[in-house]
């Protein structure tokens, strides 16, 4: 089993379920170190003073927050005592709602919860329960010195928490979205045929992180003292007319998507008892 992260409770109503957080991804990136060419000695790093320009014991360091600008105010570890709210170690369940209308935007990282040694029952209860009202639940909870908002939901048996952004920390799209832009007949109706052609089941297993492989090729030929030529970069073509491209690139698509993928008929609905489809219903932003 992996180690747990975080231990505490859920908490709804009077009901308490002893809970452990773990991780639920596994990261695959490579690892690169800075070394000194010469002798292969890893390159490590000080705390300098930027104004004595010189290296700051630990014990001279302090966190501080800058109020304005070359203002500072200093906080000490009791401040933060002080701050903190109450429940540190409680994830506590406010509201339950249906987990497709919650936009994935929100979405930050996945832990996953199990019980705690003698919670078992407590833990399925809740389980179960969620299971068959089909909703996922929104909760807050602290870790790491900071009050998180989370979503509880039912994944394969196991309760899981998604840690989310609160709504301010999302930036406004107004001066992101393009507007004012025309938009022929012909040019919607052959994108939308483009789209259909690469229309199917989520299948996560069919997406391969290429790159890294290549990489892994490229350090195992670097080991072995081979010399790397990297491919030369493709120039750049002119802009091609908008509607032709789609046109070739709906013919392309038909003959290589529609013999090695299966062609869905529709777009399935889909609720909160499957939510790792993450399909919601279109709302305005």
């Amino acid at each position: 089993m992996p180690r747990a992260i975080w231990s505490g409770s859920i908490s709804f109503g009077l009901a308490n379920v002893p809970v452990r957080m773990f991780s639920a991804i596994d990261e695959n990136d490579l690892r690169f170190h800075l070394i000194h060419e010469p002798d292969s000695s890893r390159i490590g790093y000080q705390k300098i003073c930027k104004t004595e320009e010189k290296p700051v014991p630990d014990d001279e360091i302090v966190k501080g927050f800058e109020f304005e600008k070359d203002e500072y105010v200093v906080l000490s570890d009791e401040d933060f005592e002080a701050a903190r709210t109450e429940g540190v170690r409680t994830i506590e369940i406010s509201d339950f709602v249906p987990y497709e209308e919650i936009d994935p935007i929100y979405f930050e990282r996945t832990y996953y919860l199990g019980p705690q040694e003698g919670g078992e029952k407590v833990y399925a209860l809740l389980r179960n329960a969620m299971e068959k009202a089909g909703l996922a639940a929104i909760a807050k909870y602290v870790m790491r010195d900071r009050q998180s908002l989370g979503c509880l939901r039912v994944r394969e048996g196991t309760l899981t928490l998604e840690k989310m952004f609160f709504h301010d920390e999302l930036r406004p799209l107004d001066e992101i979205a393009p507007k004012g832009i025309r938009i022929a007949k012909g040019e919607l109706e052959m994108a939308t045929a483009l789209i259909e052609q690469f229309t199917g089941p989520f299948e996560p297993e069919r997406y391969e992180d290429t790159y890294r492989e290549a990489l892994c090729k490229v350090i195992k030929a670097k080991r072995k003292g081979k010399t790397i030529t990297a491919p030369e970069p493709e120039a750049e073509e002119e802009p091609a007319d908008l509607l032709a491209a789609l046109k070739a690139s709906v013919e392309a698509a038909k003959q290589t998507k529609g013999s090695t993928r299966p062609k869905r008929s529709g777009a399935g609905k889909s609720g909160a008892r499957k939510p790792p489809a993450r399909k919601r219903k279109a709302t305005k932003r």
